[in-house]
């Protein structure tokens, strides 16, 4: 009966706070924001070093919140790697013999490389970035470990730490100078202002693509084996 009361009254306290956050995402959609923010950004996008108006506020205008989802997403790579079961990247559970994906390694793995660096470079003009670029990479990391690719920079050590760590640490150091230089947090100086931006985004897209693929490698086994190919119903 207790827990059952207790059940009870948890998912009252949800319902009630589901009810409050809908009602404030209602209210704060109809109001009018007090300034013109596309037109704000609009006015001042020459001034942020890129052309394209969502790489401007994630990287300049808004880059702070940019510098905590990069140091979020560190902490849950860093907390992946450490609860993971596997100590090897040779286990054989993490591979496959599919002949299929070994040919298609062959074409598809220097074609998203490139993607990757596309996407990177792109950014600054059109939809790409850090985040599109790091994430291609990290899929064709995933497609040469399923076909059995030693990845010697994804064992614990060095190399793991300094790809975690490198561009949430880059991103920082370039806050820090900014506002030791005299202007406040992450304020570029406005004629370093794409050369730091390109170097905050290449290093991001490598630690991104670090995190994702070491995210992948740790994560648990699922130990059922596949029917064969005359057993699938």
């Amino acid at each position: 009966m207790r827990r059952f009361f207790g059940v009870t009254i948890l998912a009252a306290v949800c319902l009630a706070f589901a009810g409050a956050l809908m009602i404030t995402v209602w209210h704060i959609s109809g109001t009018q924001a007090p300034v013109d923010l596309p037109g704000l950004l609009a006015e001042n996008l020459e001034a942020s070093g890129v052309e394209h108006p969502i790489t401007a506020v994630l990287l300049n205008f808004r880059s702070y919140d940019t510098l905590l989802e990069i140091g979020v997403l560190v902490i849950a790579g860093i907390a992946g790697i450490s609860m993971a079961k596997t100590t090897s990247l040779e286990d054989p559970l993490l591979r496959t013999s599919d002949s299929l994906l070994y040919a298609l390694q062959r074409w598809f793995v220097p074609l998203m490389l490139v993607l990757a660096g596309y996407l990177l470079w792109a950014g600054s003009d059109r939809p790409g970035g850090a985040f599109q670029a790091g994430a291609v990479l990290a899929a064709s990391g995933v497609m040469m470990r399923l076909g059995g690719i030693p990845m010697e920079f994804l064992r614990p050590g060095v190399l793991l730490r300094l790809g975690l760590a490198l561009g949430f640490s880059v991103f920082l150091l370039v806050a820090v100078a900014s506002a030791m230089a005299g202007d406040a947090f992450l304020a570029y100086p406005e004629a370093f202002n794409k050369p730091l931006i390109l170097v905050i985004e290449t290093v991001l897209t490598f630690s991104i693509a670090m995190v994702l693929l070491a995210l992948f490698v740790s994560a648990p086994v699922n130990g059922a084996e596949e029917p064969e190919e005359g057993e699938r119903g």
